[in-house]
């Protein structure tokens, strides 16, 4: 491969590393540290986005010690690139417990909103129970019913009516509260599926992702003897 390539392929990797520091500076501001979520995302975006820095890495470091000039700023700039990859390796690797215990806080923040949110529709619920079972009005009925019941008005229009509407009462809160179970229950499956799906990927990743790091700081320990 003749020097022109070479070097086109070096600045290439530069520039890639200058766009990598821009995103790094971004993700990490504002810094919300002991935010589960914004330390979560902030992983999953970290990894996300570590091709960029490693392909420019590679480039930076393709071909060794050919086709350099010998000049002082980039035999500096290689030595301090070499140990930035030292240093990237080993912040990939802390970031997996932090993103195992940041996963088991998200699961107990969103069980805890999850179990907030029923409790606040099953005290509704309960409370539609005792106004049916107080009113006597047919309409005020048929309206709490339709609340309770989300189900088409009932036409009340004899006592009779008025009193099978409220027989069926218990059933109707049975059915209301066997409901708002089965949607949490189902909110709560989903949330914890999607949240495991994100803590595995990320984590792997970042595994993954330091490996390489490190990979790269001991493949280009030339650069630190130049």
């Amino acid at each position: 491969m003749n020097k022109s390539t070479v070097l086109i392929l070096r600045w290439v990797g530069y520039g890639l590393l200058v766009l990598a520091l821009f995103d790094f500076i971004t993700t990490l501001v504002p810094l919300r540290l002991q935010n589960p979520f914004w330390e979560f995302q902030t992983l999953g975006t970290l990894v996300e986005r570590v091709p960029v820095p490693l392909l420019g890495l590679a480039l930076v470091f393709f071909g060794e010690a050919d086709f350099r000039e010998d000049e002082d700023w980039e035999i500096i700039l290689l030595k301090c690139l070499s140990w930035l990859c030292l240093l990237l390796g080993l912040l990939y690797l802390l970031l997996i417990p932090l993103g195992i215990h940041n996963t088991v806080r998200i699961s107990i923040y969103n069980e805890q909103i999850i179990n907030t949110q029923l409790d606040l529709q099953m005290s509704q619920v309960e409370k539609i129970k005792e106004s049916l079972n107080q009113e006597t009005d047919a309409k005020d009925i048929e309206a709490l019913l339709v609340r309770l019941n989300s189900t088409p008005s009932p036409d009340i229009k004899t006592p009779q009516q008025l009193e099978e509407a409220k027989s069926k009462i218990p059933v109707f809160v049975a059915q209301a509260e066997d409901k708002l179970k089965k949607e949490a229950e189902k909110s709560r499956e989903t949330l914890r599926l999607s949240l495991l799906k994100n803590s595995v990927k990320w984590n792997l990743s970042a595994l993954v992702s330091g490996v390489l790091f490190l990979s790269l700081w001991w493949l280009s320990r030339w650069a630190r003897r130049l």
